[in-house]
């Protein structure tokens, strides 16, 4: 006979509990091989396929695309044949703190119902019932395109699925209570795009007849503000998360100073003229940051607030601001301190690249020791960076523009930068903060101090 194995949300990265559905790969019915991607998750930090660590017929599916589950909770069942039960019938992978050995689920509480009418469920508690039935499969959304449909959106007028690629534009328009299939897609062959969704919204356009009002978050007693609302959850809610947790619990300080890059863009100038790959102004300020922490290593700590101690780090894992369509993500470059200014360029530039495109990994955006915020691209002088929790500081970096400067005893004009340090005041004092910030800026200022410490 066969065995119905269940398979469990895993853990998919560091401090994170939950996440989205966004599109089951599978049916009830498909027969799965082990570790096929089965379903695409959209967590706090990055989109995820989902692989299985059965091989077998899926008999079961637990929660509709947009349902949010807890880590631990089913995600489906799969029945295997007698000679790949047990140990046999898994693959023996681990997916980021996950294996084929089912840990504890988390402890939850049960969310109230929401204004969807649906009850978030509690890890590791199975529904009343699964999303489809085991006697049959289950009929493909309307709304998430196949794998196979993906490639070429099919009108929504022609009887296929609605012409949407991206899950996000899938979910902005279910928050907003758009049908979708009543909008005109404005990109190739009538897709719909991100602002498409946007402009219909603040329109005002309606959602379809007989359809529920969007949620607001305001009973019905209480009178609601004009605007669209946003739902703070994704990567928006984890931000405002993370950044109230690092203003309740850091007493943070910031020093800032004026520096003069005009060698510093002088010498980057002859890096790249020399020939080989070009040098970013990102990565000689993450060198120079490096060098910095090597001398001030109390800056690249946390605080145990359970233990009451300082821990120290002895890797250097830098982080770094990027501004992307899904909101303000933080990717980490790995042993930065034992990288050179190539190896940061290229290692700035793929993580750049992922998280345009939305393909970073939990991994990606964990683990970071110390930030480096550069702001400037922002065409602004200055900022008071909140320290990403549970770090011990950031360095900001405005736009470097010409501005009179008195350079050897005379007047003239010359490339200057703000550079502002946000640092916790538990893990050091003003003055290890003001030699780590004059470091950088002398580094700024004479790329050749840099050299004494290589």
């Amino acid at each position: 006979m066969a065995q119905v194995l269940e398979f469990k949300l895993p853990d998919l990265g560091e401090g994170l509990t939950e996440a989205e559905i966004v599109r089951w790969l599978v049916r009830v019915g498909d027969v799965v091989a082990v570790d096929q991607p089965v379903v695409e998750v959209e967590t706090a930090k990055a989109m995820v396929e989902v692989p299985c660590p059965y091989g077998g017929v899926v008999t079961a599916r637990y929660g509709e695309e947009g349902t949010e589950l807890p880590v631990g909770a089913p995600l489906l069942t799969v029945a295997v044949g007698p000679a790949a039960a047990g140990e046999d019938a898994g693959s023996g992978n681990v997916l980021v703190g996950y294996g084929t050995s089912e840990a504890p689920a988390r402890r939850r509480r049960v969310r109230a119902a929401g204004a969807n009418g649906k009850v978030k469920q509690a890890a590791g508690t199975r529904p009343a019932q699964p999303s489809a039935p085991a006697s049959g499969p289950a009929p493909a959304p309307s709304s998430a395109p196949t794998p196979s449909s993906a490639s070429a959106p099919i009108p929504a007028s022609a009887g296929g699925p609605v012409p949407v690629i991206s899950p996000l534009v899938r979910r902005l328009a279910r928050e907003g209570g758009l049908d979708l299939r009543q909008l005109a897609g404005s990109g190739p062959e009538g897709l719909i795009l991100r602002a498409d969704v946007e402009n219909a919204l603040r329109a005002g356009t309606a959602p379809a007849p007989g359809t529920a009002a969007p949620a607001t978050g305001v009973s019905p007693a209480a009178p609601a503000r004009d605007g669209l609302r946003t739902p703070l959850k994704g990567v928006r809610g984890a931000v405002a998360d993370k950044l109230s947790r690092s203003r309740r619990e850091i007493p943070d300080a910031t020093c800032w100073v004026d520096a003069d890059a005009t060698e510093l863009m002088r010498a980057r100038a002859a890096m790249n003229a020399a020939g080989g790959p070009k040098i970013s102004l990102l990565a000689l300020l993450a060198r120079i940051c490096t060098a910095a922490l090597a001398r001030y290593p109390e800056l690249n700590s946390y605080v145990d607030t359970e233990a009451r101690e300082i821990v120290q780090l002895p890797q250097v894992h830098v982080g770094f601001a990027a501004q992307t369509e899904r909101g303000l993500v933080v990717p980490v470059v790995r042993d930065a301190h034992a990288r050179d200014a190539e190896s940061l360029t290229a290692e700035f530039a793929r993580l750049t690249e992922a998280a345009r495109t939305g393909t970073l990994t939990p991994g990606d955006l964990t683990g970071g020791t110390f930030t480096l915020n550069n702001y400037g691209v922002f065409g602004v002088d200055g900022s008071t960076p909140i320290i990403n929790h549970p770090e011990a500081a950031m360095l900001g970096v405005g736009r470097i523009v010409p501005k009179p400067w008195v350079h050897d005893g005379e007047l003239a004009v010359r490339q200057v930068v703000q550079l502002s340090l946000t640092f916790d005041h538990r893990v050091c004092d003003g003055g290890t903060a003001g030699g780590f910030l004059r470091y950088v800026a002398d580094c700024v200022e004479q790329p050749a101090v840099l050299l004494r410490t290589l």
